[in-house]
């Protein structure tokens, strides 16, 4: 991925416009004397940044990835990105990667997400799709390295124009953020710009591996500084929320090129040290699985990610995910620029275009893109939390759509999602206490289905439907716990290679963030790890033989493991059930023969009788099956017949 916009330098600002921004400001900042900014509008020398160019490379510690560049999509060589289900075994996971030259190389255990490491000759793609249809891994994907989202050279004047049009001002009556960290997934930062130096906590630089989240390229300096740049400190300029602080992660090489993989370790990273929003202006990120199970995990320490719609003009097929909030980008009169992409993933819309930041090496421009987009809306989302840190990320989704200003065909339409960010209104609504959440998950186990026979690793799939966020959904055996999913969609690989044979119940038990329950309706399956059919057969009486009276009918039954059902049919009559490996059976065959039956002769020839005997043709055939099970439902068969005199 690459920044979603683009700079060069221009021409000072002329005299006369540098004096009507300032009164511009004086006139929007005059009522709240609290809150005075002294925004530096520059002199002479104030410059607006349209095209970036990439800063002199650091020096990696490690050899940079060779990437492929199909013309249609950039992806690092040799290098896929897999997560299995829960419940899958590293000694299974390997087997399957093994499969297609494939070895596990990192883990990032909080999202359970491997890093696969494919021979040079590997087609990356090809071992992609192989690796989606394993029913034991919930997705695989290349570790993209997207391309620049570039914003055109459309002259603008710097200026402030963006924090009254959103109504920051009224906002800051409420909250400036306090206490609030957002992480900037990016360039890095310059932490020792005057305006970014107050703001800075620690962060992390992922490509090389340290603690040096140094701006390598510029873009990230003007993120942060969109966000959260320090305000009412009269000097430079002020950020949608100036009392936050601003997390580094460098999350692309040295050219500014971001990877899937550093993205969702940066995450992580984040929501594991108290970051409540993270900033992500990069194109493509919204159609990462990879970033959506990372964004997945910071919400379910309560924070929530914003990633920007991209700057290609076009429509995006990007599917809608509740997980990141995805920001297209507005003009000073609330219009979408001709540069912004816009779909049904696009979930609001917020001021990029002139908006005045920090520059790397101290200075100020201007900063156009959904670059911009993306960290007005995390600022806003900064001050909702810093209003009420209580809420959840559905409370804060829900309190920052519904009090967006709708523009565009009325109602959620694809280009401004549902509506410009309003701060004032999403921040008076969020400093409101929320209804209480009491409504259950709605919860369903879609495979296996109930009677099923399993065995050995068993796909189990299960659908949540809820109100809110949903982190955890366990899956129960027999009522006891085994395995939990903290990110959909919700799958697991139970293993029963060691389990015994027979009956089990399956129930799915979900949890929403206000810790409601809700719990499956059970399903029945057959543990059948055992393929091999019991042997069964008649001892008597013999098939074909003619029977007369009472006759003891014998079965006998043998099995790899053991026997555990044999049963008796005569004529489509179930007679007599054994739970072993034989079963007698006293037969009264209706004939006129006493005690036990008795074999006729087929043929004349006896001595004294001096008449044939033998089986007359007024006899009938009765048939007999006897079938055997096994534990594990194995079954076979054997059938005689027999004449009835």
């Amino acid at each position: 991925m690459i920044p979603s916009s683009r700079g060069n330098s221009a021409a000072p600002l002329p005299g006369a416009l540098l004096l009507s921004l300032r009164k511009l400001v004086s006139r929007w900042i005059s009522p709240r004397p609290r809150h005075v900014l002294a925004l530096l509008l520059a002199s002479a020398t104030a410059t607006v940044l349209l095209d970036i160019a990439p800063a002199a490379a650091q020096t990696p510690q490690a050899a940079a990835p060779a990437i492929a560049n199909t013309g249609t999509v950039r992806f690092v060589r040799g290098r896929l990105l897999v997560q299995p289900r829960k419940g899958l075994s590293e000694r299974e996971l390997d087997r399957i990667l093994q499969a297609q030259g494939g070895r596990r190389s990192r883990h990032i255990p909080q999202i359970n997400l491997y890093i696969v490491d494919l021979p040079p000759t590997a087609n990356e793609r090809a071992v992609a799709n192989v690796l989606r249809n394993s029913v034991h891994l919930k997705y695989a994907e290349l570790d993209q390295v997207f391309e620049p989202s570039q914003a055109p050279n459309d002259p603008y004047y710097p200026n402030a124009w963006h924090l009254p049009k959103i109504g920051a001002p009224a906002a800051w009556d409420t909250s400036v953020g306090l206490g609030v960290t957002i992480a900037i997934l990016d360039t890095g930062v310059d932490g020792t710009h005057p305006d970014l130096a107050p703001q800075m906590v620690p962060g992390w630089n992922f490509y090389d591996n340290n603690n040096n989240t140094d701006d390598i390229h510029g873009h990230g300096t003007m993120v942060a500084g969109t966000a959260a740049a320090a305000g009412n400190n009269a000097s430079g300029v002020a950020a949608v929320t100036w009392r936050s602080k601003v997390m580094p992660l460098r999350v692309t090489d040295p050219q500014g090129y971001g990877y899937t993989s550093l993205m969702a370790q940066g995450i992580v990273w984040a929501a594991d040290r108290g970051a409540r929003v993270a900033s992500i202006s990069f194109l493509g990120v919204a159609g990462s699985m990879s970033v959506l199970n990372a964004a997945q995990y910071m919400r379910n320490k309560g924070g929530v990610v914003v990633v920007s719609a991209g700057n290609t003009g076009g429509s995006l097929n990007y599917a809608p995910s509740e997980l990141v909030t995805a920001v297209s980008a507005t003009d000073a009169n609330d219009a979408r620029p001709s540069w912004s992409s816009y779909g049904e993933y696009v979930d609001v819309s917020a001021p990029g275009v002139g908006i005045w930041t920090t520059r790397r090496g101290g200075g100020y421009g201007g900063f156009s893109g959904t670059s911009a987009s993306s960290p007005v809306t995390a600022g806003v989302y900064a001050l909702m939390i810093g209003a009420n840190p209580s809420l959840t990320p559905t409370d804060l989704d829900n309190n920052l759509f519904t009090t967006a200003r709708d523009l565009g065909a009325a109602g959620y339409d694809t280009q401004y999602g549902n509506g410009r960010v309003d701060a004032a209104a999403a921040v008076a609504k969020s400093a409101q206490a929320p209804a209480p959440d009491t409504r259950a998950p709605t919860v369903t186990i879609s495979a296996p289905a109930s009677g099923a026979k399993v065995s050995g690793l068993v796909p189990v799939n299960v659908s949540v439907a809820d109100d809110g966020d949903v982190p955890r959904v366990d899956l129960l055996v027999d009522g006891n716990l085994i395995l939990t999913d903290t990110a959909p969609p919700f799958a697991f690989s139970w293993d029963v290679s060691g389990r015994t044979d027979g009956p089990a119940s399956l129930t799915a038990r979900a949890t929403d963030a206000a810790g409601n329950v809700g719990t499956s309706a059970p399903v029945s399956v057959t543990v059948t790890n055992d393929s091999i059919k019991p042997t069964v057969a008649f001892t008597s009486p013999t098939s074909g033989s003619v029977v007369t009276g009472t006759v003891t009918v014998s079965v006998t039954a043998s099995d790899n493991k053991s026997v555990a059902k044999i049963s008796l049919t005569i004529d489509g009559k179930e007679v007599k059930i054994s739970y072993g490996s034989s079963l007698t059976y006293s037969w009264n065959t209706g004939g006129k023969g006493k005690g036990g039956g008795r074999l006729k002769p087929s043929a004349a020839g006896g001595k004294g009788g001096g008449k044939s005997g033998g089986p007359k043709s007024t006899g009938t055939s009765s048939t007999l099956v006897a079938r055997a099970e096994d534990a594990s439902g194995n079954a076979a068969s054997a059938t005689i017949s027999v004449i009835k005199q």
